[in-house]
């Protein structure tokens, strides 16, 4: 078979390393995520509340995003330079719909969520867990938290196994 690839092995090593940064930043962020929202879950302490959702929307702005847009734009890469291709494998196509799902939870939607939840417990302290408003943000965000921890450990799992093979059948 005829390699087709666009760019030179060392080259390919090195963006793949930048994918694997990126993605691991991503996932790690998401772990973060989970680590805070569990500690503003159950703190007494109206300071630590406020530091966790303030922490999150910080990381949502800056980490989250940068690591999102850097895992797209290499994983697109190595795609078209290399002989996986944007279409050709069902495995690229999971992984590029769970992509699509966490760009869409990370830095759109937890800036957002955290965003609420900042100005929320600002107004409110510790009161707001009476807060109806809060409670249903507070539900999204820990939605959005396990549904982002689930893509993006899925995109491993893809990466890794490879299954379901070619879509286009080579003779």
């Amino acid at each position: 078979m005829k390699n087709i690839s666009k760019i030179s092995l060392t080259q390919r090593r090195w963006l793949l390393t930048a994918h694997l940064l990126f993605s691991a930043i991503m996932f790690g962020g998401a772990i973060t995520f989970l680590i805070l929202s569990i500690t503003a879950a159950t703190t007494t302490d109206e300071g630590v509340l406020k530091a966790c959702y303030s922490g999150m929307h910080v990381l949502a702005k800056t980490s989250v995003r940068a690591s999102a847009i850097g895992a797209l734009v290499t994983g697109i890469l190595l795609s078209v330079l290399t002989r996986w291709g944007l279409f050709t494998y069902y495995w690229i196509i999971a992984k590029e719909g769970l992509m699509i799902i966490a760009i869409l939870l990370g830095p759109i939607g937890m800036e957002a969520l955290t965003l609420k939840a900042v100005a929320l417990t600002a107004a409110e302290g510790l009161n707001v867990s009476y807060d109806p408003a809060f409670t249903v943000n507070s539900g999204q965000l820990w939605m959005g938290i396990i549904i982002q921890i689930l893509s993006i450990g899925g995109m491993f799992v893809l990466s890794v196994f490879k299954p379901w093979g070619s879509r286009i059948k080579t003779v």
